[in-house]
């Protein structure tokens, strides 16, 4: 992967791609925009007539013309069983959709261009599996003559985010396409997702796929579903089927294994991987409704009354945390993992892990006598850990923790207990502070920073009979939004944050990429679309092409131009993402901009 753009990499990148490309005028192609690159002074690349989200790593246009797209356009393509479905709903998609940008780039249509017939894709290797770290590299070229646009990449999945690419770059009825454009075009980061929690709220089937659609055209590639938690279990797991008889919300509220094989199909058709979470040993109060004997302080209230915080059995309503000194907690958790591991082809199983809350485990008079007998929180956890962690390696599973697992400040692990070849932890607290203790750690991290991706913070706190809301001179909890992450992370804030911030060369190569989370306290599906976009574009640009132009400054002020384009046109495709600017604004580019600081 390559972290830094600069014209000598960027050029031995393309001319490899060029070699390996099969088809002749490709090749050429690529050659030519990477010496027009090198030769050529910036204001030759018209790529802002181009809007094309996220921000294409090369994108070369030495000419402002386009031609019409013609009424037979075509795509050929090798045939690959998720590639396919994906270049049909592509084809249907550039010929139907008519966008119109709210600003018109300024093109020439030519004259004397054919109009765009075929769309050429070439695969390098079509045999490569959705996974981690798979090459998503492709280069693209549309002639300025011969009426073809070439797509090369190197698998199938690198293939769908060229797809994306040209879909975003035809616009107009009649449609129009640029031509003699030239990108070369990569990810920075290999792991980039969104997390969506569907114990607190359930969210339908159709509302997933919707979710994952809108991550693909942002060219993000995980989505991990935090499937359980203490407030319900709603996936029917075939060897374990009373955990969601009993403990979901409802029969109507409950993901079947033929939901599961619902979405992960259409995961893989659309190049997004379905991470599976199913939190443990702490959040699983729903588990208590078919297995009461294996969770303490279930169904107990969160915070008793003249407690103090330390002494609270849960950090928000919904209490229960599996015994790790029962075995039947192991007996249940084993065929829950083993039926996850055959519903998902995934070869990362999230473990959870976060949020041991002591008072919970000392409330059970078991773990009580073991405490009394010189046993602490953190050996509780450790046998916790070493009776589940190696049976999820035997499954051939990559384990993801939340950080807490090792970081939490009283109930931890040693580090001996989690193998670094086998182990990725998920960091959601102190920022860059704890990203750089993780690395330190020789851990590899994914980056989900609540004070920059944590998506639900801000709209206050779900708590009832609270007094810290009635302030009359102040606003009431004002400051942070009324939420403990607070105050809401606006997509500037997302777009800045340079998750490998504070790291050495060699510790930034242990961070996997990132994932803004949205938890469902306060969101269920009347809200997922706008919670969630545009303001995860910002991050999927950063993710993919970083947030610094040429010169290493950060390019929030041009991206706002582009990202109002392309919230727009997200809307016209059927995602209520909620708007940055008045519409004045969008139509007069640069006008809502401030050149004073405040």
């Amino acid at each position: 992967m390559l972290r830094t753009l600069n014209k000598k990499s960027l050029y031995n990148a393309i001319e490899m791609t060029s070699r390996k490309a099969k088809n002749r005028m490709l090749s050429k192609f690529l050659i030519i925009a990477c010496l027009t690159l090198i030769l050529a002074p910036p204001t030759l690349s018209l790529q802002s007539a181009i809007n094309v989200w996220p921000k294409p790593r090369l994108l070369v246009w030495p000419k402002p013309l386009a031609t019409f797209l013609s009424p037979n356009f075509t795509i050929s393509s090798p045939n690959h069983q998720h590639l396919t479905p994906a270049v049909n709903r592509y084809l249907r998609l550039i010929k139907t959709e008519h966008h119109h940008p709210v600003v018109t780039p300024s093109v020439i249509v030519s004259n004397s261009s054919a109009p765009l017939k075929t769309l050429s894709i070439n695969v390098i290797d079509l045999t490569v599996p959705l996974q981690h770290g798979v090459n998503e590299t492709y280069a693209l070229a549309v002639s300025e003559v011969d009426g073809t646009a070439y797509l090369t990449a190197a698998t199938a999945w690198g293939a769908m985010r060229g797809l994306e690419t040209f879909s975003q770059m035809v616009w107009g009825d009649p449609s129009v396409v640029p031509v003699g454009v030239y990108v070369w075009d990569a990810p920075l980061f290999a792991h980039r997702g969104v997390m969506l929690d569907t114990s607190r709220n359930y969210y339908a089937v159709e509302d997933i796929l919707r979710t994952i659609g809108a991550m693909s055209a942002n060219k993000l590639n995980v989505f991990h579903w935090h499937i359980t938690d203490s407030h319900s279990f709603p996936l029917m797991v075939p060897s374990e089927p009373e955990l969601a008889a009993k403990g979901s919300y409802g029969p109507d509220m409950i993901y079947s294994p033929s939901d599961v094989a619902r979405i992960v199909q259409f995961g893989l058709e659309h190049g997004v991987r379905v991470l599976p979470e199913i939190d443990s040993p702490g959040h699983t109060g729903s588990w208590a409704e078919a297995y009461p004997e294996i969770v303490a302080c279930a169904n107990m209230f969160w915070w008793p009354a003249g407690s103090l915080w330390d002494d609270r059995l849960a950090s928000e309503p919904g209490t229960g945390h599996l015994n790790p000194l029962n075995p039947k907690t192991y007996q249940v958790l084993k065929n829950v993992i083993h039926d996850i591991a055959t519903l998902f082809p995934e070869t990362f199983y999230h473990g959870g892990a976060d949020e041991v809350i002591p008072g919970c485990w000392k409330a059970d008079p078991t773990i009580q006598s073991f405490l009394s007998n010189g046993g602490t929180l953190s050996q509780l956890l450790e046998t916790f850990v070493n009776s589940t962690l190696p049976y999820i390696i035997s499954l051939n599973r990559t384990v993801v923790y939340w950080e807490d697992v090792l970081l939490d400040d009283n109930v931890k692990v040693d580090s001996s207990f989690l193998p670094r070849e086998y182990t990725i932890l998920q960091t959601w607290n102190n920022g860059s502070i704890n990203t750089k203790k993780i690395v330190e750690a020789g851990y590899q991290v994914i980056v989900s920073s609540s004070e920059f991706y944590y998506l639900d913070c801000g709209h206050g706190d779900f708590l009832g009979n609270d007094s810290l809301y009635d302030q009359q001179t102040t606003g009431g909890n004002s400051g942070n939004g009324g939420s403990w992450c607070g105050p809401f992370k606006t997509w500037q804030t997302i777009y800045n944050y340079d998750i490998t911030y504070g790291l050495s060369e060699e510790e930034a190569k242990l961070v996997l990429g990132g994932e803004v989370a949205l938890w469902s306290e306060q969101a269920d599906p009347t809200v997922l679309d706008p919670r969630i976009w545009p303001r995860t574009s910002a991050m999927a640009e950063t993710l993919w092409s970083g947030n610094r132009d040429e010169t290493g400054n950060k390019r929030y002020a041009e991206a706002t131009d582009r990202l109002n384009e392309w919230r727009y046109r997200m809307v016209s495709r059927g995602i209520k993402a909620e708007p940055l600017q008045p519409l004045w604004c969008v139509k007069n580019p640069g006008m809502c901009n401030t050149v004073n600081t405040f």
